[in-house]
């Protein structure tokens, strides 16, 4: 079953690269995600690039290449990084904390699993989730700069980042802790959004609860607390119960909407071969995780378009997806957010979340996952 879901990757992947990647501005040596398929002038000209979306497009690459490693797929790696901070004006960082969490993570794993180092990076990008830590302001670190809204999309991907990085699992702990304290639903045990001038806002988003598992995932594979796994069981119960109906995890729409169920397919699958323990709760942990990500993986490919003999996946896996085409209004940048595109297929967010999701299928098969 492992080739199949490596073959099911594979063709992602190859959607994606021959569909999304293109020599930004025309330089030799680079490459970025073009936001849209079919695209227009504008797009091919990266005139919109979205800082996030191209991370986890590098975060897809690295998983491809723990998949089936190759030297073209090192040089694509060092092409998206050297054009990532191209792109961003010779700079890593920007105004947007949970940005800069997603490419730490994207720039950690390319280190780690591919030899691909830019050592000035990492060191930067911790320094800004390390100094916007304000517990007295009622954070956690908040979304963006100035900014007092404390939400899940900025404290659980760079909790799991300083997990990883640095030597720095206390202040890891401490943001997963802000987390349980602060944003768990007490009925329902999901992940809210945020907290805003000590306001709940109960919005609560699958990748909320993607990026809190990772995080307690990652802190108990790493320091062995006891307090870690059974939030993981807990939240694992909570998200199979409430955003998989009939086991297929809910979808959000395009734009940036269209990343959120990839995400949280990436870290169920990061519970499914990572959290450690033989007990019942542990087990059953791994095993929801994974059924998850598997019913998730079956349906989008079974609901995908093809053209050229290569996927293309909606926004809902649990429904057929349609044909992009080049007109219609496009995904827009609105007060901090992404919207999405009149057919949410056009967005490389959407392929990219149904490329994540064969990846995180194929790990979970081959159980070959190690942290991250």
């Amino acid at each position: 079953m492992d080739q199949v879901w490596a073959n099911r990757a594979a063709s992602s992947e190859a959607a994606v690269t021959q569909r999304h990647l293109k020599r930004l501005w025309a330089l030799p040596g680079t490459q970025l995600g073009v936001v849209a398929w079919p695209s227009q002038r504008r797009d091919r000209l990266f005139g919109t690039w979205h800082y996030w979306w191209q991370a986890h497009l590098l975060d897809c690459l690295i998983d491809a290449q723990l998949r089936d490693p190759q030297p073209h797929r090192r040089t694509q790696l060092n092409r998206q990084v050297r054009s990532h901070r191209l792109r961003n004006n010779f700079s890593w960082t920007n105004n947007y904390y949970d940005d800069m969490a997603w490419l730490a993570l994207a720039l950690e794993r390319a280190a780690r699993v591919a030899g691909v180092e830019r050592r000035r990076a990492l060191p930067k990008l911790t320094d800004q989730f390390v100094k916007s830590w304000v517990p007295e302001d009622g954070g956690g670190i908040p979304w963006r700069k100035q900014d007092q809204f404390f939400n899940a999309p900025a404290n659980g991907p760079a909790g799991i980042f300083l997990a990883r990085y640095g030597d720095r699992l206390r202040r890891a702990q401490q943001m997963a802790d802000w987390i349980d304290r602060t944003l768990i639903d007490p009925e329902t045990h999901l992940v809210f959004d945020g907290i805003k001038a000590g306001s709940l806002v109960r919005a609560q988003y699958t990748y909320c609860q993607g990026v809190v598992l990772g995080l307690e995932a990652e802190l108990a594979a790493r320091t062995h607390d006891d307090r870690h796994a059974p939030r993981v069981h807990r939240l694992v119960a909570a998200v199979n119960e409430h955003m998989a109906p009939s086991g297929v995890l809910k979808g959000a729409g395009g734009g940036d909407g269209g990343l959120f169920a990839g995400i949280t397919a990436r870290y169920l699958a990061l519970v499914a071969t990572a959290l450690p323990g033989d007990a019942a709760g542990d087990v059953a942990a791994r095993d929801v995780a994974r059924s998850v990500v598997l019913a998730s993986a079956k349906s989008a490919w079974d609901y995908r378009q093809t053209v050229d003999g290569l996927p293309v996946f909606g926004p809902f896996w649990d429904r057929d997806a349609e044909l992009p085409t080049a007109g219609g209004a496009q995904a827009q940048f609105i007060e901090g957010a992404v919207s999405g595109s009149e057919v949410a297929e056009r967005d490389l967010s959407v392929q990219l979340s149904g490329w994540m999701l064969m990846e995180a299928a194929y790990r979970v098969t081959t159980d070959g996952g190690s942290l991250g």
